[in-house]
């Protein structure tokens, strides 16, 4: 049986630390899907098609990964596609405390084991509201994303 995870998120932008997630988690699955969730009452700083172009470029040659984007309950979307595993990026406790209630109630939904990876160290501090505030204030948020002259 394929080994199939769902990393699911806004990904408003997507940063080094999302990446390192997907780096420290690949050899575990035989294929992660980066789901992008949309939520039409979520004002995004990035735009979505953008976002979602940016991190299929930054994947374009690796056959494990697909990038998409989904409606609805995230633990649906794993079922639709044959996913047992959702994958979540952890960079300290605060972020274990936010995933932790979050998990149990995927895996009495829908039995989906959720698998908490942490970011690299270097990468740890970054999150995506700090780059869409510096993007906001007019700063070059290339330090924190991967190619982010993509996005603007």
């Amino acid at each position: 049986m394929k080994r199939i995870a769902v990393f699911p998120g806004s990904f408003d932008p997507f940063t080094k630390g999302h990446e390192s997630v997907i780096e420290n988690a690949l050899d575990l699955f035989d294929e992660i899907i980066i789901a992008f969730g949309v939520n039409i009452s979520k004002t995004y700083a990035f735009d979505t098609d953008k976002r979602i172009a940016h991190v299929k470029k930054l994947y374009a040659g690796n056959p494990k990964i697909s990038v998409v984007s989904y409606n609805g309950l995230t633990v649906d979307f794993c079922r639709s596609e044959e996913a047992k595993y959702i994958l979540r990026g952890l960079r300290d406790t605060k972020d274990f405390e936010y995933e932790r209630p979050i998990a149990i109630a995927n895996k009495k939904m829908a039995n989906i084991e959720t698998i908490l990876v942490y970011t690299n160290p270097e990468v740890s501090t970054i999150s995506s509201t700090i780059v869409r505030e510096i993007y906001k204030l007019g700063g070059d948020g290339s330090l924190f994303v991967t190619n982010f002259a993509d996005l603007v």
